[in-house]
């Protein structure tokens, strides 16, 4: 993996790091393929129970596309007569989103400074948003001509709504921490300095949980955003009975009944 994104699995808890922080992390090509790799290994690794999404520095969680490659490539595309560079949409950020929005277990997002475009994009397709007090979003799209990406035109209108959406799509600003905690977009402000310890203390907290019932849970919460009321309990059922046949609930059963803290085996 390229050292511009760094990948670390410990007891449980896979933490990805995103390393260019004097490039204020903006994504490159390179950034892009390590960051959709890491992103799918910690979903697929069955030894992964949550996953913290994190950046190196205190200026940038990520700013999105790196413009100045892209004006590179945009200069080579229009030489060749392709549209090659936005294939990335396709290639890159739709894959990344995916694997954060759909991984299997619960995944926290650390954004330590400003979450633009794509890096938007990705804090909000993370289950869990810490925000540090410095940190802010924008949604930066229409600033440089483009649409959205990254599912933030099915994530934003989820967590703030569709009028407060559009208004940050069309307008792009700088939102900050605290008010992107009152429009739901932070789900905890903190100081800078106690970022990275207090997510890390979120997500290891996940990690010991019940992973199939947070499976499940993701699952149900997105199948019921896009779904009748009627289809929503019968995949309510489906799940519960998922969840129900596993080791975790017999061990929650258990320990309450003991009147015992569960110690989950993540299965």
């Amino acid at each position: 993996m390229a050292d511009t994104v760094l990948y670390e699995v410990r007891d449980g808890l896979a933490t990805i790091t995103l390393n260019r922080p004097e490039a204020m992390n903006a994504l490159n090509v390179e950034t892009k393929v390590a960051l959709r790799d890491a992103a799918r290994a910690a979903g697929s690794d069955e030894t992964v129970r949550a996953v913290l999404l994190t950046a190196a520095g205190d200026r940038a969680f990520c700013v999105g596309q790196d413009l100045k490659e892209h004006i590179g490539l945009l200069a080579a595309d229009r030489e060749a007569g392709s549209g090659q560079t936005m294939s990335t949409v396709r290639e890159h950020y739709n894959p990344i989103a995916r694997a954060l929005a759909e991984a299997p277990k619960p995944v926290v997002a650390a954004v330590n400074g400003v979450a633009a475009g794509a890096g938007f994009g990705f804090a909000l397709a993370a289950d869990v948003r810490i925000v540090a007090d410095t940190a802010a979003f924008n949604t930066s799209f229409a600033g440089v001509a483009l649409s959205a990406d990254s599912g933030v035109s099915w994530t934003l209108p989820r967590v703030v709504g569709p009028g407060r959406a559009a208004d940050l799509l069309l307008f792009p600003r700088s939102v900050g921490a605290q008010e992107a905690y009152e429009l739901g977009i932070a789900n905890k402000v903190v100081p800078a300095a106690e970022l990275r310890a207090v997510a890390e203390q979120v997500a290891r907290s996940l990690a010991e949980g019940p992973t199939v019932a947070y499976a499940a849970l993701k699952e149900a919460t997105a199948f019921g955003l896009t779904h009748s009321f009627s289809e929503t309990l019968d995949k309510e059922e489906e799940l519960q009975a998922r969840a129900g046949s596993s080791e975790d609930h017999a061990i929650a059963v258990r320990a309450f009944v003991r009147k015992e803290k569960p110690r989950y085996l993540g299965r």
